[in-house]
């Protein structure tokens, strides 16, 4: 166990929880662990480092989880520190950022063919996990989009109020999310809801509640996000116009997964059954779908199995994980690195749990570095899981790999 980290995140809890006016039999309860545990963690005895603990700790103070993690990290890798230092562009320009003209600023004179272009390019970046480049490029592209939608009338609106959604889903959205920023990617899904009202379409509004549930998880508040997956899943069914509106529910079923994962309210054996009730759901319909790239994302049977070890992983079956991450094969997954990090860190962070696995664990790792460096290094999951590890009798040369991952993601060990 890292001592130091152990020692802030206990402080920040105990921080929050006197702030509050809670006990510790009170906090304790409404999180479901018991008064030793609770009190060991604020006391720095024991590191808090399970993702759904983080989450039911935050929504009993009703913080979010950042609070407690400290993320938003301020990473060694230039590349994310370039993502970091465009935010407040970023910010600013989601801040004033509305669905009339500003009065300074008229229609860029581009086709919607260069817009349509440069919204794919951005979408590009983001599952390439080049935040950085994404993240500089982002306030000129949503404010061309915005002053053409409103120039716009009739038909050539329309398309371009959907640009303008495919523009913050997921390029936008999720990259604040990773980023640690939760607020400002409520601000951008909610720009983006307001593009899709005027649309009037379910599908389209199906896709901002499945956008949304990303953002209330990464807030800390799984039972809302289950909900408004629960909410988006309903109305999609009853208007499954298209193979793009079934690849769609099947991210609604994944991400409902993800969010019982996080739920601690409801007993473990519960959760488990519910979660593979959804996987089971995806998996059928990406049977049908195949591989696809519909709303810029990845549905598929490729992705149903990268869940499969995510979702494990969360449950803590990392046996399970370790063993469904066999039949996986990433690379297919050619164009989303992202993606294919994901579940080498995944992987990682369940075989760290597995007695005699960690030189395993630590070259899963490293295998996410190297495919995409700057989402791993802003991910807290594996920033918790190099700390964890740090405490376990490791071989010489995975110690050693292990010490450069830590200095590269900004840890002190």
């Amino acid at each position: 166990m890292n001592e130091e980290q152990a020692v802030r995140i206990g402080k920040r809890l105990r921080s929050a929880r006197r702030q509050r006016g809670m006990s510790l039999r009170n906090l304790a309860g409404l999180a479901g662990v018991s008064v030793g545990y609770l009190s060991m963690v604020e006391n720095g005895q024991r590191l808090l480092d399970r993702s759904s603990l983080i989450t039911s700790f935050a929504e009993a103070l009703q913080i979010a989880p950042s609070e407690l993690t400290g993320q938003p990290f301020a990473p060694v890798d230039p590349h994310t520190s370039a993502a970091h230092e465009a935010i407040p562009s970023l910010r600013l320009t989601l801040m004033g950022l509305t669905m009339a003209t500003p009065p300074d600023r008229r229609p860029p004179e581009v086709p919607a063919a260069v817009l349509t272009e440069r919204v794919a390019k951005a979408n590009r970046l983001y599952h390439a996990a080049e935040y950085g480049t994404l993240a500089a490029g982002l306030p000129t592209l949503l404010a061309d989009l915005h002053a053409a939608a409103e120039a716009a009338v009739g038909a050539a609106r329309r398309e371009l109020l959907k640009l303008l959604a495919d523009a913050y889903h997921p390029a936008c959205t999720l990259l604040l999310k990773n980023l640690g920023y939760t607020d400002l990617a409520f601000i951008a899904v909610t720009h983006a809801a307001e593009a899709i009202a005027e649309l009037d379409d379910p599908v389209y509004s199906a896709l901002s509640g499945f956008f949304h549930t990303h953002v209330l998880m990464a807030a800390g508040s799984p039972t809302q996000a289950l909900a408004q997956a629960t909410a988006a899943a309903n109305t999609l069914e009853a208007n499954l116009t298209g193979p793009d509106a079934h690849a769609l529910l099947g991210e609604l079923h994944l991400i409902s997964a993800t969010s019982l994962t996080q739920d601690r309210q409801r007993p473990g054996s519960t959760r488990a059954e519910e979660v593979r009730g959804h996987l089971a759901e995806a998996a059928n319909l990406a049977g049908h779908t195949g591989e696809t790239r519909a709303w810029h994302l990845n549905f598929g049977p490729t992705n149903v199995g990268i869940h499969q070890v995510s979702l494990n992983t969360d449950l803590s079956l990392h046996g399970l994980a370790v063993t469904a991450g066999g039949g996986v094969h990433p690379e297919t997954l050619a164009e989303a690195p992202g993606r294919q990090a994901a579940f080498h860190a995944d992987l990682g962070r369940s075989l760290a749990h597995l007695r005699g696995r960690e030189a395993q664990a630590v070259a899963a790792l490293l295998t996410a570095e190297e495919i995409a460096p700057q989402r791993i290094h802003a991910n807290a999951p594996v920033r918790n899981t190099v700390e964890f590890l740090t405490d376990r009798q490791l071989p010489a040369h995975a110690a050693r790999d292990l010490r450069g991952l830590a200095h590269r993601i900004g840890l002190p060990l």
